[in-house]
């Protein structure tokens, strides 16, 4: 079951982030780390209602954020529909434990028809550059990358945008 996320998992959201940061790391992804995700981005998302997690057997097993919210960094981007009137998907984690499953298949479904519903013209998110098991996921997926953009805090390599168009 996909729902709105509750302040009082927001523990368990962060063990199935660094959970999902120590499984990238021993793939040599080194994309999630000490600043990011941080405790202080999932209480915004928390209070802005754009938290969502995924339950098997009522457990949190993972997690997406669906924000209306367009990062600075995203503002070179030369996107496929104008700003101002798309979703962007950000934290996306399965915790190990539970990857393989298709969770991360229904969340993705979830957005994009959440956004579909609620009358946005696309959805936006980025992938980290070294992460090719994400990019094919997204690809997969109908959505196609557009640029790059850096996070210094979390790597010296770049993010790569995408979108797809509803």
């Amino acid at each position: 079951m996909i729902r709105p996320a509750k302040i009082s998992e927001l523990e368990h959201i962060l063990t199935i982030t660094k959970a999902c940061a120590q499984k990238m790391e021993s793939n040599g992804i080194f994309q999630w780390n000490e600043h990011y995700p941080s405790e202080s981005a999932f209480l915004k998302d928390l209070e802005r209602g754009e938290l969502f997690v995924i339950t098997e057997s009522e457990i949190v097993v993972g997690t997406i954020v669906i924000s209306t919210f367009m990062d600075e960094e995203y503002k070179p981007i030369a996107w496929l529909t104008p700003n101002g009137n798309s979703t962007y998907i950000h934290r996306l984690s399965i915790h190990p434990n539970h990857q393989g499953k298709g969770f991360a298949q229904q969340l993705m479904d979830f957005a994009e028809d959440h956004s579909k519903k609620k009358g946005f013209v696309s959805v936006r998110l980025d992938t980290f550059s070294q992460n090719q098991r994400n990019q094919r996921f997204y690809e997969q997926r109908g959505y196609q990358k557009l640029g790059d953009i850096f996070f210094p805090k979390q790597s010296e390599h770049p993010f790569h945008c995408y979108e797809l168009v509803l």
